[in-house]
């Protein structure tokens, strides 16, 4: 997390402090919104965690897009 807030520190030229109250806004903000599956994965991708981690936010997402889509087209929702 602590790359992330200073990528906003770096980009906006806001304190550090600022820039920390943004980005636990903004993550909480995506964890309230995303799918259960996903959101849980989302401070592990944030820390630079390997357990979870990009391959399985991609995986999950991907079988959610498959059901989604197979609903669209009337296949297993």
């Amino acid at each position: 997390m602590d790359e992330l807030i200073n990528l906003v520190v770096q980009k906006t030229g806001i304190s550090q402090d600022d820039a920390r109250k943004a980005v636990e806004v903004i993550v909480n903000t995506l964890k309230s919104r995303l799918p259960g599956p996903i959101a849980s994965h989302l401070d592990s991708f944030i820390s630079g965690g390997t357990s979870g981690g990009m391959a399985t936010l991609a995986g999950e997402a991907g079988e959610m897009l498959k059901g989604k889509l197979g609903g669209l087209f009337g296949g297993a929702k």
